[in-house]
């Protein structure tokens, strides 16, 4: 790429500028990669074979970088140091499940050490010998066609399959505005709606065409589900008469209700094995005050897991509200079996949080163990997550500016226990506001360290190849190369902060004509009126200008590309609890800069998976 070109994509025209790779290092011909910026939300960085995570953005007085893109579709961004290029960032293939939609339509790349191609559920091979020999690109097609008119034509009804750690395929149709429920329910009612997703934090993705790209990760993802055909689960097409002796049944009867009382005796055994010798593993631990509950004490308290207390659902399992008998409300959280957690992971969690003890800090009750159930108690916050509220065009006028002021404070103050104050050092490493749970006085208590890591010391740096984390929070330096420290978690406040001031989601913001990004919408306002026109509206009565100007100048330091850039914990709380002269943050990240001559183009140049996650050895 030359110096000044640029990857765009203009929103009114639909014309955009792409980079394409050689079809060989000798062969100059078009090849077939190429680089581009799509204008779906949230937008995209992409290689068309294969998916690139990258920002683009140069410091005024900088010399611009230098992009490749080679024709095994390896990405490189250069740097020059004054004397020579170096390279700054590449994307190389790491297995075949980075090429863009290897499997072809309804195809699924298992992300595992030797990458493979399935079927989803309901599908077979479209062309079985070329599949056979490792060429998946003809994907799958349906083994028995829908019936989405079941209900009025006295046939069963479709169903839907759920599959657990998917990278969303492509070309999906994104609402804001429908929960869980109404998102199952759009996409049962409407025959073309082929699967659905629901993602906390995010909304309702919908798929009425083949789905394409899929990928499934052994840990993280989201909840993909796909419409099958009934019979896919058990139906069968033909009635089936079945003609036996009242003897032959009766016997048949009495060696199954045998068999399942063998069963069920054998598993009880089993399962009360099994948690003793969990129950002797946490002992071991050394963990204060942590009750171990009953598995019927659980089932009672939530009404059987009933979908009606459910009150929300992650990477790693779903949420539910309980009432124990003695009156006292909690929230549950049901570690799926897909989960990737295991007992030593597990364990970890438990003896984590357990220890972790401050005001800020969500406080853990108790755990539940019984055969495959794996259950963490926690105490119930009445209003549950922050986002229910700053996102909600009502109820976000019960928080005012002062109370999201303290609730910014109080974040802060649980950030530095977690980094320097307590006795375990710990990263959270998925800090987000749908993770900040709100207590009857709405006090900030940070939540879910399922992906925190442990560290020595305050000057703590640590690589993994399991990039976790959301949409948006993750910062560049964890994002594109897995390098993970206390800035990581800063950046992620950061972008909480901005989040707050505003009102407004980081993955679904676009102001103007232009499509600016919270990012630079911030930096802009920061720039033109000190931050004060940044704050929602809808408080605006209630703000201290000059207080809001402070808290917008602090995110913009907390989401600086380099993390040498950005405050640690203890100045970040000094920040915010004082008025000492702050530093002047440099112009924010994931920007794309146009000549004066050009249309102004979409900014944002993100991570594509929302929870991206990869098996790591460390």
């Amino acid at each position: 790429m030359l110096p000044f070109s640029t990857l765009t994509y203009n929103l009114t025209t639909g014309e955009k500028r792409v980079l394409t790779s050689w079809k060989s290092y000798t062969d100059p011909s078009p090849g077939d990669f190429v680089g581009e910026v799509t204008p779906q939300v949230p937008p995209q960085a992409r290689r068309r074979i294969g998916e690139a995570v990258h920002g683009l953005k140069q410091d005024r007085n900088s010399k611009p970088p230098r992009i490749t893109l080679t024709s095994e579709g390896s990405l490189k961004i250069f740097q020059h140091n004054g004397t020579d290029w170096e390279v700054d960032f590449e994307a190389p293939l790491a297995n075949s499940c980075d090429f863009y939609d290897v499997c072809g339509p309804f195809g699924l790349c298992v992300m595992s050490p030797s990458p493979k191609c399935k079927c989803f559920k309901g599908f077979i091979p479209k062309y079985t010998e070329e599949w056979k020999k490792g060429n998946w690109t003809g994907g799958c097609v349906r083994r028995s066609e829908l019936d989405c008119q079941g209900n009025s034509t006295g046939k069963a009804a479709d169903v839907f399959h759920a599959l657990a750690n998917i990278k969303p395929p492509d070309f999906y149709k994104f609402s804001a505005t429908l929960d869980a429920e109404d998102c199952y329910q759009s996409c049962l009612q409407n025959c073309s709606c082929l699967a659905f997703a629901y993602i906390n934090g995010i909304g309702c993705l919908a798929w009425n065409q083949d789905l394409m790209d899929a990928v499934q990760f052994s840990v993280g993802g989201e909840s993909l589900s796909i419409r099958l055909a009934h019979s896919e689960f058990g139906g069968n097409k033909h009635k089936k008469t079945i003609v036996a002796t009242s003897v032959s049944l009766t016997v048949f009867v009495i060696l199954g209700f045998a068999a399942f009382g063998f069963w069920r005796c054998r598993v009880k055994h089993i399962a009360h094995i099994s948690k003793d010798a969990w129950n002797n593993d946490l002992k071991q631990q050394d963990v204060p005050g942590l009750d171990f509950f009953e598995m019927n004490t659980i089932l009672t308290a939530t009404n059987n897991f009933s979908p009606s207390n459910k009150l929300g659902q992650g990477g790693f399992g779903s949420v539910y509200k309980g009432k124990l008998q003695d009156g006292k409300e909690i929230a549950v959280k049901r570690l799926s079996s897909s989960s990737g957690q295991g007992k030593e992971e597990f364990m970890n969690e438990i003896v984590l949080i357990s220890k972790l003890q401050h005001r800020n800090l969500v406080r853990v009750l108790g755990c539940c163990i019984e055969g495959e159930e794996k259950l963490l108690i926690y105490e119930f916050m009445v209003n549950k997550s922050l986002n229910t509220f700053i996102f909600d065009s009502r109820k976000r006028l019960e928080i005012d500016w002062p109370k999201r002021f303290d609730i910014i404070q109080g974040i802060a103050r649980g950030l530095l226990y977690l980094h320097r104050d307590s006795r375990l050092r710990v990263i959270h490493r998925d800090l987000k506001v749908s993770n900040i749970l709100l207590d009857e006085k709405m006090n900030p208590k940070i939540s879910d360290f399922g992906l925190a890591r442990l560290y020595q010391g305050t000057e703590y740096q640590d690589n993994t190849l399991r990039v976790v984390g959301t949409l948006g929070y993750m910062s560049p330096e964890y994002a594109w190369t897995g390098m993970f420290s206390e800035k990581s978690d800063i950046y992620s406040f950061g972008v909480m902060l901005l989040e707050i001031i505003s009102g407004e989601r980081i993955s679904r913001f676009s102001y103007g004509e232009e499509g600016k990004t919270l990012f630079a919408y911030a930096w802009d306002s920061w720039c033109e009126t000190g931050g004060i026109d940044l704050l929602d509206k809808d408080v605006a009565d209630s703000c201290q200008p000059l207080e809001v100007g402070r808290c917008v100048q602090i995110g913009l330091l907390c989401v600086q590309h380099q993390p040498g850039d950005r405050p640690n914990t203890l100045e970040l709380l000094s920040m915010l609890t004082t008025t000492s002269d702050l530093p002047s943050p440099k112009q924010p990240t994931f920007v794309v800069h146009t000549g004066e001559d050009e249309s102004r183009f979409r900014e944002l140049i993100t991570v594509t998976e929302t929870t991206q996650s990869v098996k790591t050895d460390g």
